[in-house]
């Protein structure tokens, strides 16, 4: 009976000073000032935006990183603060074991550049407004003419789909809006004008230009085009 309390008075001892010892640990852990930060960026685009930029909306009101306690820190709200910001997607932010305050970046993807009357923005690809940026200029299609309520979700679907083909994405580089709805769109590398109509049926009036595409410039006949017509989606009509 008398060892079997004494090994029970030996378990509550141990289990209080590990207690303890956690206690003092995370104390003296949050106590601890931030050493650095680290910045990264995540996916296939440049910079749009600087690490210097990040970096402040990181630190707050603070002049350096190593004046900022941890346990001062509010992580919730410096993503809220990276995540509010018109060029970045999302954003995780943590602090390591050593006092590294890291914060990996995602930022948005831009996939059509408007002009209109109010200036020029990006697209993204979530089909959100996205500002120009000083660090890098992002080569997507450059469109014209009236973005609305009314065709804005079907105009970022398209500027999708040109996005993630390889071909689509190489190839096309302007798009008009015209006033009836229809679009116009320039080649890379070809003179000709592509009427491409309304925005129904945009997969087979792609598919239907790139099967004539492949066939026509093996024997060098698309530079004797000037309009490549795609409404119809049975046929492609070119004229000369």
């Amino acid at each position: 009976m008398k060892l079997f309390n004494w090994i029970n008075i030996r378990l509550v001892l141990m289990f209080v000073l590990v207690i303890f010892l956690f206690s003092f640990t995370s104390k003296r852990n949050e106590n601890r000032k931030l050493s650095k930060t680290i910045i990264t960026f995540v996916g296939d685009n440049a910079p749009f935006i600087k690490q210097e930029t990040v970096n402040k909306l990181l630190i707050e009101n603070n002049s350096a990183v190593t004046s900022i306690q941890k346990v001062n820190l509010d992580l919730n709200k410096l993503e809220k603060n990276l995540n509010s910001h018109q060029m970045i997607e999302k954003s995780d932010v943590f602090v390591s074991i050593d006092g590294v305050l890291k914060a990996v970046v995602k930022q948005k993807t831009p996939v059509a550049r408007v002009f209109d009357s109010n200036g020029s923005f990006y697209i993204d690809y979530e089909g959100d407004r996205m500002p120009l940026s000083s660090n890098f200029t992002a080569r997507v299609p450059l469109v014209s003419g009236e973005i609305n309520k009314n065709n804005n979700e079907d105009l970022a679907e398209l500027f999708r789909v040109i996005f993630d083909d390889s071909f689509l994405k190489k190839n096309i580089i302007g798009i008009q809006i015209m006033p009836n709805g229809s679009l116009i769109m320039l080649n890379r590398n070809f003179n000709y004008q592509i009427d491409f109509g309304n925005l129904n049926n945009v997969e087979r009036k792609f598919k239907n230009y790139k099967a004539f595409f492949q066939k026509a410039v093996l024997d060098s006949s698309l530079y004797k085009y000037k309009k490549i017509d795609l409404r119809f989606t049975e046929q492609v009509v070119c004229t000369k």
